[in-house]
């Protein structure tokens, strides 16, 4: 994989998230990428390690399956529609090939009690257990700018994240760039996606474009309504709290969650401080509607 195929699948993954309640057809999306449709199939398959149309629908499905469990009044065809999908016929079809149940089941079935894949990792079922009876910070309801950034995509929720986060370091440093404004963006909810699975974007704020994209690119994190959670603790410790703002303060805020990834802000990065303590903002993108 070169850098100039890494740069333009980076601009396909990010039109891709920007809404996927659109028509994101390959076509469409291979002219964001300037490629022929068949060249862009592969170079994505390369790049990605899944087929274009198999992560449009993963990633459909993940938010579906936030909107269901944590918006229990909506109406099913309000969130296929959300989902990007015609019919609720298809839709159902697509979800329960994913989650080996239809919505109604997923909907009605105990999150708090069910298998996370997260409880899988014994050292973050430990800080499930010292956090499960914590109460939760309130949180602030702001809203925020949208903000410049160069970032490393990376894939699974562990301690390989500090990889990126060391190579976004060294960028950094070779570019003469601010490193200290840190954010990371958490694509996916490992409460139900295998936390090899999960997708995380290790990001620092820029000031100025980048002038040569590659492994390290840019994009611009939205702006909008959200609620700000101040969060502390070790390692192990985040994902649980993450999880139990989901599960126990979204269903009960009189808010719906956008569509937009939520992401975190470092004033202390576990995965680059030698105690491996966070000390960070949790942004959770939130609407009326």
């Amino acid at each position: 994989m070169n850098k100039l195929q890494q740069s333009r699948i980076n601009d396909v993954l990010f039109y891709i998230h920007q809404d996927i309640s659109r028509d994101l057809t390959a076509r469409e999306l291979a002219k964001v990428a300037s490629y022929s449709e068949q060249h862009f199939h592969r170079t994505f398959q390369r790049v990605v390690g899944e087929s274009v149309n198999q992560y449009i629908r993963r990633i459909r499905m993940e938010y579906a399956a936030n909107q269901f469990m944590f918006d229990p009044q909506a109406k099913v065809i309000d969130i296929v529609n959300k989902s990007g999908f015609s019919s609720a016929s298809s839709f159902n079809r697509a979800f329960k090939s994913v989650f080996n149940m239809s919505p109604k089941e997923w909907r009605n079935h105990d999150l708090q009690i069910s298998d996370k894949p997260y409880l899988k990792d014994k050292e973050i079922a430990l800080g499930y257990e010292r956090v499960a009876n914590h109460d939760l910070p309130m949180p602030k309801i702001i809203e925020v700018p949208s903000r410049m950034a160069a970032y490393v995509r990376h894939t699974g929720y562990n301690r390989s994240i500090s990889n990126a986060w060391l190579l976004l370091k060294a960028w950094a440093m070779t570019e003469g760039r601010d490193f200290s404004v840190q954010y990371g963006l958490h694509h996916s909810n490992p409460a139900w996606v295998a936390l090899e699975q999960c997708r995380y974007v290790a990001c620092i704020e820029i000031e100025r474009p980048i002038s040569v994209r590659g492994v390290v690119n840019q994009f611009v994190i939205p702006g909008g309504l959200h609620a700000v959670f101040p969060l502390s603790g070790i390692y192990g410790e985040l994902l649980p709290k993450l999880s139990l703002i989901l599960e126990q303060w979204l269903p009960e805020s009189g808010f719906k969650l956008r569509s937009t990834p939520a992401y975190v802000h470092y004033i202390k990065n576990h995965f680059l401080n030698q105690n491996e303590e966070f000390e960070l903002d949790f942004y959770l993108p939130i609407g009326f509607f």
